[in-house]
């Protein structure tokens, strides 16, 4: 098992765990936060594995060999445990805390600590995190907790308030292109591109990369243009689109029209979240009325919160374009 350095943009952080450590002070429960694609659960992961390794190394990283590292590799390790929900986009339910507690009733197996995880701790309900608040009040010996989250907002503040915090920051452009150069072949420019389009998240942008996102991306703009030039109905492209996952499609169209706002005061290509897209953003931003775009901005971001109920995809798509469609009628 080849245990990972920690990310470039994750070192301090990584020294700040391992101070825990070396200092004998480990915290009841931890709360990591950032963005996504910045590497929350690599690091939490990287510090259960140091928790839990029999010899780590001089500099805190777990050593991969010993029987601790080859049952964590094996996921079978008594003293590491995963909360996280049973499906994709589900909650982390009242049944599966429950489980938790009485887990933690009893002693570590092991001589070392107990670590648990849970990600993302903001999808428990609001049952499972008023009994998740007891693991908190009534902390058992060497176990730490660590809860992952991109929207700490939600969580309880009586959950958050127990918590020693850490909070990822999104490392500046230059530090993530020259990661992704390290492990892709691909011309600067479209790492540059990849990486805006991930709102500088290093791991989400590799993930592009791989995906070939940029390429999806750049065909549902040229969707886009051609509905505002009346070259494609929206309805038809709506019907294509419910296919493609939601979420990045609406953060697209968000950005857009947000690049096409400050291309109405003649933003310089660097400063739009699309500049590979500028001179098109330009000339359509030209003949756009302000007032018109501040309106269909307001309606993207009512969609985003929508995603989160049981609304019809190709209806909201439906929705979206026509309104685009409407806001590019002809004078």
């Amino acid at each position: 098992m080849t245990v990972p350095q920690p990310l470039p943009w994750q070192q301090p952080l990584w020294e700040h765990l391992y101070g825990y450590i070396a200092q004998k002070r480990i915290p009841q429960a931890l709360l990591i936060t950032g963005h996504k694609g910045l590497g929350k659960q690599r690091l939490a992961e990287q510090f259960a594995l140091a928790l839990l390794c029999a010899v780590p190394q001089h500099n805190g990283i777990a050593c991969g060999l010993c029987s601790s590292c080859v049952l964590i590799n094996a996921e079978t390790h008594p003293d590491f445990i995963r909360v996280q929900p049973e499906e994709p986009g589900k909650a982390i339910t009242i049944g599966q805390i429950r489980g938790l507690i009485t887990q933690l009733t009893l002693k570590p197996q092991f001589e070392a600590h107990r670590v648990v995880i849970i990600n993302p701790a903001d999808n428990m309900n609001n049952a499972a995190a008023n009994a998740f608040l007891k693991c908190l009040e009534e902390p058992t010996e060497r176990t730490l907790i660590i809860l992952i989250s991109e929207k700490p907002g939600k969580l309880p503040s009586t959950i958050i308030s127990r918590c020693q915090k850490l909070a990822l920051a999104t490392p500046d452009k230059e530090t993530v292109v020259d990661w992704l150069a390290e492990t892709s072949s691909c011309s600067t420019e479209t790492l540059r591109n990849n990486v805006a389009l991930a709102q500088g998240a290093p791991l989400l942008a590799l993930d592009y990369l791989n995906d070939e996102v940029l390429m999806v991306r750049n065909e549902c703009f040229n969707a886009w243009i051609a509905i505002a030039k009346r070259l494609k109905s929206p309805v038809i492209v709506a019907e294509d689109w419910h296919k493609l996952s939601a979420s990045p499609l609406i953060f697209w169209m968000t950005s857009w029209v947000i690049d096409l706002i400050k291309s109405s005061y003649h933003a310089q290509a660097q400063n739009l979240y699309n500049p590979d897209l500028s001179s098109q953003l330009q000339e359509l931003s030209e003949r756009l009325e302000l007032k018109g775009l501040y309106k269909f901005y307001d309606l993207l971001l009512a969609s985003r919160q929508r995603l989160d109920t049981q609304i019809n995809r190709q209806l909201l798509f439906e929705e979206l374009l026509i309104q685009w469609h409407e806001l590019n009628r002809r004078k």
